[in-house]
This record gives C-alpha cells, sequence and structure tokens, in this order.
C-alpha cells in the first residue's frame, strides 16, 4: 500500500525547498563521539589485503602482477586538497586528490609460472600507475612522494627498478606515461618550475558577477565547481604543465610551450603528436571538461602542423544524454594507419531533439593534413568509438541513449566496399550482447584481432543461470560464429587477454566460491589451465556464510534477483526467520526483457564485502544484497513515471522471496543503499511501511535541487514539476514514520549528492517529530576511504540495525 500525498505546485515545491535552504543547519542535539570500531570479525574484513590486479605484456610472455594496499589512515584523507572546476588535487606534490596507488610489484613468467622479484623498487613503492613499452622491455611507472611525482622504470629483463628522471611530473589528471611507438621513450606532463604559486586566499576587491543574457544554458548539477577569480588563478597554476619527452638515456626534451594540457598521442609511426589543450574564457557553471579546448597536431619538436579544432566553451548543451558538441569530437588516430586522424561530428547540431536520419558523421584525414577531410560513415545514432585491424577492416560502434539501441558497422577506409551493418541490438539486453573483440600488439599498434575475416569475442555470458563468460569467434562477413569456450561451474572464470592467436592462449582470471580470483593460463583448443598465481583466502574466517543467486518475481510478473547471504551455521529449521537487510540500486529500462534478466554468477568467490551489507551476515542477519529495483518504461512512457509504484511492488517482492524461503521475518526487514540507492530508500520509507528501518548513504532527496534533470532523468523540473515533487522524499518526509540513519562524507564531491540533501532531510524528519540520525563522516567524499571513516560507518549501521530490528524483536 502506498501512502498518499497530492502536491502539484512548483511554487509549493521551491518555496519549501528555499525555506529549509536558507536554514543553516542545527545541530543543537548532535552527539559527539570519537571514532567508534565494529567488532573484530567486522574489523577483519575491513583490513583484508585487496585483490591483486594484473597487466599482460604486448608479447604476452609476462604478466605484471598489481598489489593494492589497505584503506588509508583519516590523516591520509585530510591531506590539503583543491576543488576547480570539477577536480580534486592534492597541491602538495600535483596529483589527484587521496590517489589510489600501487603497493607492490612482481612479474610472473607465463609459460613457466615463476615469480620474478623486481630490485631496486622504492622503499615505499605508491605507483599511480604503469606502463608497457610497446617492445614489452620496460615498464614505466609514476612514484608519488609526499612533495613530488617521480618518474621510474623497470628493466624486464634485469627484472630492475631505477629513477628514470628527476624532473617533476605533474599528475593532476592522473599520471600520463604516452609511450613512443618504437619504445625509444614516452611523453608526460612536468610541473613549471617558474610559475608563482597564486595565494589561496585574498580579500575581495569586489563581487562574483554572473549573467544571463537571454542564451540558453541549461546545466546538470556539478560539484567542485570555479567559485571567484582567485579559483581562476590557482586553476592556470595548478593545472599547467610542460610537455616532455623522456628517452631512454634519461635525457629530456621539453615539447612545445607550458599549457593547461589535456591529451597527449603520439601517432601510429611516432612522426606527430595530437595535442589538446585548455584555454579561457572559464566558466564558473560548467566543469573543465566544458571548456574551451584547442586539438592540435604537432611534430617532434612542438611546432603546430595543424590544428584540428577550437572548440569554445560548451555551457549550453542540451541536457539530453546523446546531447553532444558541435563541431569535430573524439578526435584520435586511427590505430592501424600511420598518421591519420579519426573524429566525429555531429549534423543536427548535437541537439537528440532535432529530427534528422542522420546524427553524426565520421571523417579521417591523412598526414600530412593537406587534403579535406574523407568521410568514412554516416551514422543515425552518436558515435562511440573505432577499432581497425587494418584500412579494409575498421569496427565503428554507434550508441543512443534513448532507445538503448547499439549499431556495429565494418568500413573500408580505401572505399572499395560499403559500410556493412554487423549487428544492431539492444545494450541492454545482456543475454543476447556477442562481447568485445580481442586485440593484437603488433609494431606497438593496438590493432583489431582478424584471421581470415573472423575477430575473436570475450563476453560476459551472461545468462538465466548467472554470468558465464565466453570466448567466441565471429566471421565479419557471413555473420557465423562458433563458441570455442565458455566458463564452466563450479568456478566463474573470464578472460583478460589474448596470449597466442596461433596457440589459442588467452589470460584469465578464475575463481570459486571458496576460491580467491587468480591468474591463469586458458589453453581453448587443448582445453588446458595452467595457474599463474596462488592468492590465499584474505578472510578465512567468513568462509562458513553461504551466498545463493535467487530469484522471484515481482506483483506484475517481472522476474527479479538478489544475492542472498546467510550466516555461518545458520538452520531455518532450528533457528527460524532472521532480521534481514535488503540492500540495492533502482536501475532504468526500457523493456521489461532487459529488466528481468540476471547480472552476477553464483560461482565467484564469497569475497564479504565492507562496502555493501554483506558483512552484517557474521552479526547474525540475513542479507539481500544486490536485490534489484528496476523501474521500467516502455514504449513511449519514461521509467520514472511510475516510479514510486514500481519501488513499492520492488520492495514487496523482496522480503515476499525471503519470507517464503523462510529464512526472513517479515517484521524485521531494513532497506538500504549509497548514493541513488539512498534515495530509494528514503522514498520506500514514505511511500511505504514495508520496512522496519533503513540506512540511507550519501544520498540526494530534494529534487527541486537538481533541477535540470538527475540520475537518467531528462527531463527539467520546469517540464514536469509533479514529477520532481513526487519523487522528492523531501517532501514526503512527513510520512517516513520508520527509523532512519543518514550517513554522509562532509566532502561529497558527486553530482547533486550535495552533504546539504542529507543535513535538510535531516532537518524535515526532526521538525517533524520523526526518528533519524545523522552522520556527517569528516573529509570524506562520495565514496568513504579512511579505514576510521569505514570502521565507524560499520559501528553505526550494526548498531542501528540491533537497535531497530534485533532489539525491537526482543520488547
Amino acid at each position: 500500500m502506498i501512502k498518499g500525498l497530492k502536491l502539484s505546485a512548483l511554487a509549493i515545491a521551491l518555496g519549501a525547498s528555499a525555506a529549509f535552504v536558507a536554514a543553516a543547519p542545527s545541530y543543537a542535539n548532535a552527539v559527539k563521539i570519537d571514532y567508534q570500531q565494529p567488532t573484530q570479525e567486522i574489523i577483519d574484513i575491513v583490513d583484508a589485503a585487496p585483490s591483486p590486479g594484473g597487466s599482460l605484456s604486448p608479447s604476452g610472455d609476462l604478466l605484471l602482477v598489481t598489489g593494492y594496499p589497505a584503506l588509508p589512515d583519516i590523516a591520509d584523507v585530510a591531506a590539503d586538497e583543491l576543488k576547480l572546476a570539477g577536480r580534486r588535487i592534492n597541491p602538495a606534490n600535483h596529483t589527484v586528490s587521496q590517489a589510489r596507488y600501487i603497493s607492490s610489484l612482481e612479474l610472473i613468467n607465463v609459460e613457466t609460472g615463476e615469480a620474478e622479484q623486481i630490485a631496486g623498487l622504492p622503499a615505499e613503492l605508491k605507483a599511480l600507475g604503469t606502463s608497457w613499452s610497446p617492445n614489452g622491455k620496460y615498464i614505466a611507472f609514476a612514484q608519488m612522494t609526499p612533495n613530488k611525482v617521480e618518474l621510474w622504470v623497470v628493466d624486464v629483463d634485469a627484472a630492475e627498478a631505477k629513477l628514470w628522471s628527476s624532473e617533476q611530473l605533474t599528475a593532476v589528471w592522473g599520471p600520463e606515461l604516452e609511450w613512443r611507438h618504437d619504445s625509444k621513450g614516452l611523453y608526460s606532463y612536468t610541473v613549471v618550475a617558474d610559475l608563482e604559486e597564486p595565494a589561496r586566499r585574498t580579500v575581495p576587491t569586489g563581487p562574483v558577477i554572473t549573467e544571463s543574457m537571454g542564451r540558453t544554458a541549461p546545466g546538470r548539477t556539478y560539484q567542485d565547481l570555479l567559485q571567484n577569480k582567485q579559483d581562476e588563478l590557482l586553476f592556470d597554476y595548478y593545472f599547467t604543465s610542460q610537455i616532455t619527452y623522456f628517452d631512454l638515456n634519461g635525457d629530456t626534451q621539453q615539447v612545445g610551450e607550458p599549457a593547461i594540457y589535456s591529451g597527449v598521442t603520439s601517432s601510429p609511426n611516432d612522426a606527430y603528436l595530437l595535442v589538446s589543450h585548455i584555454q579561457r574564457p572559464y566558466s564558473y557553471a560548467v566543469p573543465w571538461y566544458r571548456f574551451p579546448e584547442t586539438t592540435q597536431v604537432w611534430n617532434n619538436a612542438g611546432d603546430n602542423v595543424y590544428t584540428v579544432v577550437e572548440q569554445p566553451l560548451a555551457d549550453n548543451l542540451p541536457i539530453a544524454f546523446d546531447a553532444v558538441v558541435q563541431g569535430r569530437r573524439s578526435i584520435s588516430w586511427r590505430n592501424d594507419a600511420d598518421a591519420t586522424l579519426v573524429w566525429a561530428e555531429a549534423t543536427d547540431q548535437g541537439d537528440p531533439a532535432v529530427d534528422t536520419e542522420v546524427r553524426d558523421q565520421v571523417f579521417q584525414q591523412a598526414a600530412p593534413f593537406d587534403q579535406a577531410p574523407q568521410k568514412l560513415l554516416d551514422l543515425s545514432k552518436r558515435y562511440a568509438r573505432m577499432l581497425a585491424a587494418d584500412a579494409e577492416n575498421i569496427l565503428v560502434w554507434e550508441r543512443w541513449w534513448a532507445d538503448r539501441d547499439e549499431k556495429l558497422w565494418l568500413v573500408d577506409a580505401t572505399g572499395q566496399r560499403d559500410a556493412k551493418l554487423v549487428w544492431e541490438r539492444s545494450w541492454e539486453d545482456r543475454y543476447n550482447d556477442p562481447g568485445q573483440p580481442f586485440t593484437v600488439q603488433q609494431d606497438g599498434r593496438n590493432l583489431l584481432h582478424l584471421a581470415d575475416g573472423e575477430m575473436l569475442l570475450s563476453g560476459t555470458g551472461a545468462s538465466d543461470e548467472g554470468d558465464r563468460p565466453f570466448i567466441d569467434t565471429y566471421d565479419l562477413h557471413s555473420g557465423e560464429k562458433e563458441r570455442l569456450w565458455r566458463s564452466e561451474a563450479p568456478y566463474y572464470e573470464r578472460p583478460w587477454a589474448l596470449i597466442d592467436a596461433q596457440e589459442m592462449t588467452f589470460l584469465t582470471q578464475r575463481e570459486g566460491v571458496t576460491d580467491p580470483a587468480d591468474f591463469f593460463v586458458r589453453d581453448v583448443d587443448d582445453n588446458q589451465l595452467t595457474a599463474l598465481t596462488e592468492t590465499p583466502h584474505p578472510m578465512p574466517h567468513t568462509k562458513d556464510i553461504t551466498r545463493e543467486l535467487i530469484t522471484y518475481t515481482r506483483e506484475d510478473g517481472l522476474a527479479m534477483s538478489a544475492e542472498l547471504y546467510l550466516p555461518a551455521g545458520y538452520d531455518k529449521e532450528r533457528d527460524g526467520p532472521l532480521p534481514t537487510m535488503v540492500w540495492a540500486y533502482p536501475r532504468e529500462y526500457k523493456s521489461s526483457a532487459a529488466a528481468a534478466q540476471i547480472s552476477g554468477s553464483p560461482y565467484e568467490f564469497v569475497r564479504i564485502s565492507y562496502w555493501g551489507p554483506q558483512y552484517l551476515a557474521t552479526q547474525g542477519y540475513a542479507v539481500m544484497d544486490a536485490a534489484t529495483m528496476p523501474i521500467v518504461g516502455e514504449g513511449d512512457a519514461q521509467p520514472n513515471d511510475t516510479f514510486i509504484e514500481q519501488l513499492v511492488m520492488n520492495g514487496e517482492a523482496a522480503i515476499a522471496a525471503g519470507v517464503e524461503r523462510g529464512v526472513t521475518d517479515p517484521e524485521r526487514v531494513a532497506l538500504g543503499g549509497h548514493s541513488y540507492g539512498a534515495f530509494m530508500t528514503a522514498n520506500m520509507l514514505a511511500h511505504s511501511d514495508l520496512f522496519a528501518t533503513g540506512i540511507a548513504r550519501s544520498g540526494a532527496y530534494n529534487r527541486s535541487l537538481t533541477p535540470f534533470g538527475f540520475q537518467r532523468e531528462e527531463r527539467t523540473v520546469w517540464d514536469d514539476p509533479d514529477l520532481y515533487i513526487r519523487m522528492s522524499p523531501f517532501f514526503h518526509a512527513h510520512k517516513i514514520n520508520e527509523p532512519l540513519l543518514m550517513i554522509h562524507g562532509a566532502n561529497d564531491n558527486n553530482s547533486g549528492t550535495f552533504p546539504m540533501q542529507s543535513e535538510r532531510l535531516y532537518q524535515a524528519i526532526k521538525g517533524l517529530g520523526g526518528t533519524s540520525r545523522l552522520v556527517m563522516l569528516p573529509h570524506e567524499s562520495h565514496g568513504y576511504r579512511a579505514r576510521e571513516s569505514i570502521l565507524h560507518m560499520l559501528w553505526e549501521q550494526t548498531r542501528w540495525l540491533d537497535t531497530y530490528l534485533k532489539d525491537e524483536a526482543a520488547e
């Protein structure tokens, strides 16, 4: 039963919103406590070693295994930070803020499986990224220190690392490690030493003024935008860099002049550089990627030989997801050619509302760029990407958000053959996803693998029995395909890379319910498997927690699913129904068939997560994790037209599924989620009495504060004010009569989920006499990173559920 309320006036929405926004947060009843910790078995889950990563060498003979540290301390997360134009950076060392780094490197011989330690690594390795040279003889990485970023290199044959250069790198975009295709050196961004740092804070000389002169410029809700002239100066200082070439002898060469560079890629023949840089005027309304940007082709000395495009400030794009800038965009080198540019241009002014058969056109232009561009293809949707095997075999993908449609074309750049449609499909349809093609390295070029017109594809293999990754051959001309291999129970195995096309060997990662993911060599022809790594169980005390992929249907017959976790040793006949946590995230679909499809695998490693609700299985709770919350809008209907009604149906179905299995006490069920899942939770409590309590983390609850769209909603508040009111739990706070725990990062950087969103909903519930608790985590963004923050979050959640599920039942 849906709780009812009818509000239809936008003035009511905006008026009520303004009243609460104007009021400063009041914490008269704030509880002042230090960071708390949950039980030791939960702490052990938090401190378990993260899963390692892996990177295959270009020739496929070596695997670089990368290890990662446990969570950082709050002191690290609280380090100095600047928020500029939608980016957060650490000004002390010119890196992204709170950078996740690699703490260990190891080489494994793919043929023998033998591991080799790398000598000479920094005493405290903090690699921001690694990059193989195209010939596989070197691995470059950016080493982060407290006050700078250094360029290091590993000599693979000697298995030895050394400092490559004393030049200070800038990694405010992340590390830039662009190897030449001949492997003689790489390009990166370095700090410009003679720039003068502006003061962080200055006495204002006047007001900050922005002005609208009747020019339409809608914008979604962005965080961390430039605020004033001082921010502009800081953006100039920290994002200005020098493109520098580092050769293997340790010599450096500055290329071009300092600028705010946003991209540099070497042409496949290494004769040119494709360089993009950001220019003024900046904007206080949109992030950096909407600022004016010029893209040019340079020679290796840094001289401009061709200006590809001068893109103006893009602050007036339509808010539709298929909207793009006018002019040349998605500019890149054609991966198979020596020096040929490819790009897309919109023919509809970048506006999806324009009615036209051709939306995009794809062009190419070869060096020396003195001939007119050649059109490769007309597209009825938006250009997505391109991958070539050679000039006669180029794949071009196009996509359209509104109808979830995708097309793949086979294009002949020589013009001898008309473009051929390879497939057209709904990219929502996971069950019929043909997969993605494998690539191979040749002369430093990453090419589509193609043999006798056949490519190799790998996909997730989604099915009604869960994901079963596969490897197929696909004939581009006949459309015929053959399955070469498929993941088999009781394991979940997924291909990572093609090792040898002749031998049909692949790098895969395999795991089982009690076996952590490890890297293997899969010989498809001989059906042989060779282990390369052996990872110990990171949290053995959770081995006996059971997991089951369950399916059920909601009232209208739509199929749904969830992962059901039950405590170790639990027996429903002996122990009876349990208090249950349902954790979910709503997703929009254009078809019921796609919404009903199952994702995940019952054979994946049961790694108990601290981020989601799974850890609660150690505390005597049943957990329904990843419970599907489909919101469907078929045909001309939009999913959000019936958001509340479908949401309540989803909640009813999830609870019924647990009750029917005899594991859930229907009077003791909680709902929780993060971000849009938090929004879902508050809405469910406002519009139903299904759940006894809720946990909402880092959500947005007042949609009038995101007036130009939210999540996947493209209508504005002025298009449909009733929709915005109906979907805003803030305006239904008087109906939230179940206890609600809200947690939010005090430094949230996600679009729309300002910390104010939780503060205002808390104030509303408090003012209306409801039961709520607001926990603001210092220095945390949309995702929480500090160990202290995570442990305190788990303590809050467990304590809350013990109070309102377990203790309520005891009374």
